[in-house]
């Protein structure tokens, strides 16, 4: 019987209707309840850490689930954590790049309804996860809709539907039907290294999405508020305007005063590559870094934790020259 600890952060999981609509709570019955069955099947340990909805959560939140996940880690088999489905993708990222090397799964799941109410998906969802703990699915995942995703692949692209995230550009890592576990990717290779708890974040981090006829001075404020890391998402394959308001000016002054600035598409799937237009190579000569066909969340949380652990561009340019849990396709870094 696989020992399981549920770290509970609140969201709708957790959630139960109040005069100001629905709002988390430390311990529901309803979830007690179900854990309580579940507990036939597994050896588990209910922690809350935090009662908060997922828009709440910020990077001050991830620090303290990892190095929650982190203490605990030992003491256990896997980790499940019980979460809002609004950020879930965020966090699932950062916790992908705060636990290095990690030989034990950690699964994120949560729900779309409350798990007191007759149509819910939190119990089905609490068992994706706990199966992923199961079958000793290392890393950092979600579990939801009766799937399996990569947590630095994952991205909510339902407000209402139960399947409400899909993985971005990567394979689901498993499927769960009748007959059991499907896994559908394989197994990245365990690190002999010990796990390593690399916390420090950059809250100072700046995301854009770019609209034909951008003003270039916007730029300009975002180095008078102090930003230290931007996030620009273009259009298409790679591209942003220069004519009537180039950008390529700003961008390059934000990178000589220190300032990395990460690009991407706006585009969902598929990889970004700024060098096949002009109005890319005018972007890359700026000294722009490329996400490549990272997600949004990842390319965020990422620049967050690059800028927790160097202000050196070289270093920062390397760090997104790594592909640390998934984040960046193989083949792509070699192109």
């Amino acid at each position: 019987m696989k020992k399981v600890l549920i770290l509970a952060t609140g969201g709708t999981i957790s959630s139960r209707a109040g005069e100001g609509g629905l709002a988390p709570t430390a311990a529901p019955p309803a979830l007690m309840s179900a854990l309580e069955e579940f507990r036939a099947y597994y050896d588990l340990t209910y922690r809350a850490i935090l009662n908060l909805d997922s828009s709440n959560i910020q990077s001050e939140e991830w620090q303290l689930i990892a190095r929650s996940v982190y203490e605990s880690l030992p003491q256990y088999d896997g980790i499940v954590i019980t979460h809002g489905t609004d950020t879930m993708a965020y966090t699932a990222s950062a916790l992908t790049f705060m636990l290095q090397n990690l030989n034990k799964p950690v699964v994120l799941t949560g729900s779309q309804i409350p798990i007191g109410t007759p149509l819910s998906d939190a119990r089905s969802n609490l068992a994706t996860a706990l199966a992923a703990v199961d079958h000793d699915v290392i890393g950092v995942s979600i579990a939801f809709n009766h799937k399996l995703l990569s947590g630095c692949r994952a991205v909510k692209v339902r407000t209402m539907g139960f399947d409400a995230f899909e993985s971005v550009n990567s394979p689901d890592v498993g499927e769960f039907f009748a007959d059991g576990v499907h896994l559908l990717s394989r197994r990245r290779p365990c690190k002999s290294e010990p796990c390593l708890l690399k916390d420090k974040l950059c809250n100072d981090i700046f995301l854009l999405r770019l609209i034909p006829g951008t003003n270039p001075k916007i730029f300009d404020s975002l180095l008078e508020l102090g930003y230290r890391g931007v996030v620009l998402e273009g259009f298409g394959a790679g591209g942003m305007h220069f004519v009537r308001r180039d950008l390529s000016p700003k961008i390059k002054r934000l990178v000589e005063r220190g300032v990395p600035v990460v690009v991407s598409s706006q585009c969902l799937y598929e990889q970004s590559d700024f060098s096949l237009y002009e109005v890319g190579r005018k972007v890359l000569a700026t000294g722009a870094i490329q996400s490549l066909d990272m997600t949004t969340e990842a390319a965020v949380t990422k620049l967050m934790w690059a800028l927790g652990q160097t202000s050196d561009m070289e270093e920062i340019r390397e760090i997104f020259a790594t592909d640390y849990a998934g984040e960046i396709t193989f083949e792509h870094l070699n192109a």
